[in-house]
């Protein structure tokens, strides 16, 4: 018997690209399923992509919006999707046609009964250089908190057992990374791959601070490992200090002069004051990222939904 099915959509800056986007996955999930439902968050657009959703929900009956008070990002957005999906199986997607809506049929195949993660990964990344680069990064980084080389093929076209949500439902945090409260969840992962088209509309709406913003969201709020590599890192100043102590001491006993040279304690000091500071800007980092989650902000707050009934969020 097929699954019924939740498609969540993060939808920022993206009117161009909603009505082609509805109409290909009006015609591609009957194919898979006779239950479905396609969820599209607005995340604070500046533009009239809720309007547009409004009228997408008007015109068919298995699409459903939320609108976000404001920007929160991309995954604050899909958690708040994921929440508010009905149906069994939950697929993510991007909103700008570079994840085929033909190309669900091939997670679905391989979801089986929602105890597995699937990726879809691009036969080809259709993105800029740079974008692919930070991309494979940001992938590197994910890796390096959860563990594992598997996780460095995840990416944003997934699907899972919508079941899965409960370990991570009383989550509120400003922080959000989706990958990694599925992976609290689940450590069975497959890799399908899939179709990669070009953007049609728009450009992306990541640039290099965002992205930046994400990856040190990535290693601060959800690992403690950047903490250990502080650590190791003044574990081995201290005896790195203890040789040059040793050299020193030497030097004096079996020479009978100290070590010269302004040069060779200004190179000591410049060493072990910036293995200092760098210690403390990671501490720093953990400390405010304790304070912004002592703040109880939420994730996200919805403004209005379509239609008009509010989910149960």
């Amino acid at each position: 018997m097929a699954p019924t099915i939740s498609v969540v959509i993060p939808v920022y800056n993206s009117e161009e690209s909603l009505e082609e986007l509805t109409q290909r996955l009006g015609e591609a999930l009957p194919l898979i399923s006779g239950d479905f439902e396609v969820i599209f968050i607005n995340d604070g657009s500046r533009d009239n992509s809720w309007e547009k959703i409004g009228l997408l929900a008007k015109r068919y009956s298995f699409v459903r919006g939320i609108c976000l008070m404001r920007n929160y990002g991309q995954h604050n957005a899909l958690l708040c999707g994921i929440r508010a999906a009905t149906k069994e199986i939950t697929v993510t997607m991007d909103d700008d046609l570079q994840h085929p809506p033909e190309e669900i049929a091939k997670l679905i195949e391989h979801v089986g009964d929602g105890r597995r993660i699937v990726y879809g990964i691009p036969q080809q990344m259709n993105f800029g250089l740079y974008r692919n680069l930070t991309s494979h990064l940001s992938k590197i980084i994910l890796s390096f908190i959860v563990g594992g080389e598997v996780r460095r093929e995840g990416g944003p076209f997934r699907a899972f057992g919508t079941f899965m949500r409960s370990a991570f439902e009383s989550y509120n945090g400003t922080y959000v990374a989706i990958d990694v409260l599925l992976h609290w969840a689940c450590n069975q992962f497959v890799f399908v791959t899939v179709r990669h088209d070009a953007r049609k509309f728009g450009r992306s709406n990541y640039n290099f601070l965002k992205l930046l913003n994400h990856m040190l969201n990535l290693i601060t709020a959800f690992s403690t490992r950047p903490l250990r590599i502080a650590t190791s890192i003044g574990l081995l100043m201290s005896f790195f200090g203890l040789l040059v102590l040793a050299y020193v001491m030497v030097v004096y006993f079996s020479f009978g002069r100290s070590v010269p040279g302004f040069a060779f304690l200004a190179s000591i000091v410049t060493i072990f004051s910036g293995a200092q500071l760098f210690a403390l800007g990671i501490i720093g980092e953990y400390i405010a990222r304790m304070h912004t989650r002592l703040l109880d902000r939420p994730s996200y707050m919805t403004m209005e939904s379509v239609p008009s009934e509010r989910p149960n969020l």
